[in-house]
């Protein structure tokens, strides 16, 4: 026979591991909903950029106007181009062009 202690114990490590348990799943919802909100931010971001990179009327773009029509801050800013295929100007680090309308020079 199992003694009052024993079961008690046992019941409480029970307790334990089923807590860490539901504080895992927990986690790992709210680590996948915010990752998913973000990329649906991102991707609303992009298809902004991506306009204003098309623009026929401008080649380059100034990075600070970049990150004030997405809302974003520089390390975004920077992130989301490149991911479309934009480039920063060889001449000016606040520049920043799809590499489509702005290949880089030949070199020799």
């Amino acid at each position: 026979m199992i003694s009052e202690y024993v079961l008690v114990a046992v019941i409480g490590f029970a307790g334990v591991v089923v807590g860490a348990l539901l504080n895992c799943l927990t986690a790992y919802v709210s680590f996948r909903l915010k990752r998913e909100q973000q990329k649906k931010l991102d991707t609303a971001r992009q298809k902004l950029l991506k306009t204003m990179l098309e623009e026929p009327k401008f080649t380059w773009r100034t990075l600070d106007t970049l990150k004030h029509v997405i809302g974003a801050d520089d390390a975004t800013t920077v992130r989301l181009p490149l991911e479309l295929g934009a480039r920063g100007s060889e001449d000016r680090q606040d520049l920043w062009g799809l590499i489509s309308r702005n290949p880089f020079p030949d070199r020799q």
